[in-house]
């Protein structure tokens, strides 16, 4: 387990090839004060990645508070208050490694347990999987579409 202090604390995930040839590389910066297992959630991201045939990634993941998540979710979508997830797409190319950059996933630990107060840690686990299949062009706006990202989110989470 792994208890964020509240600061900026990117762990990242460096067993992968710099060349690009390696697994997804999965950036994490803890900045709550919820306990997490952020190597397991790094497995997940990868596995997630690489099972949608993205595995020549690069991935940030952050963890934050309700005050840190509230200003996010008004800043970006004018909304109210913390959500769980969200997602901030970059789908940029590194030119030096060929690696997709995809952008963003910050979680809102507190609210997740929230959202599934007798399993937190899986809640976590869906929402990182949820954010991550937005980052890939996934979306719920309608029936089918809802249907097929809960079933992707299901294969993984």
């Amino acid at each position: 387990m792994c208890s964020g202090s509240g600061g900026r604390v990117p762990m990242a995930d460096t067993s992968h090839a710099a060349d690009g040839d390696g697994p997804p590389l999965i950036l994490v910066d803890d900045r709550q004060d919820e306990p997490l297992d952020a190597d397991a959630l790094i497995a997940l991201a990868r596995a997630c990645l690489e099972g949608e045939g993205v595995p020549n990634a690069e991935l940030s993941v952050s963890f934050v508070g309700e005050d840190e998540m509230s200003d996010l979710h008004e800043r970006y979508l004018d909304e109210q208050g913390p959500t769980d997830v969200l997602s901030f797409p970059l789908g940029d190319e590194d030119p030096e490694t060929g690696r997709r950059v995809l952008g963003d996933v910050v979680i809102a630990p507190t609210v997740a347990a929230r959202n599934n107060p007798s399993d937190r840690d899986g809640e976590l686990r869906l929402l990182l999987v949820h954010g991550i299949l937005h980052l890939l062009g996934h979306d719920h706006m309608n029936d089918a579409d809802h249907a097929e990202m809960w079933a992707r989110q299901e294969r993984y989470a």
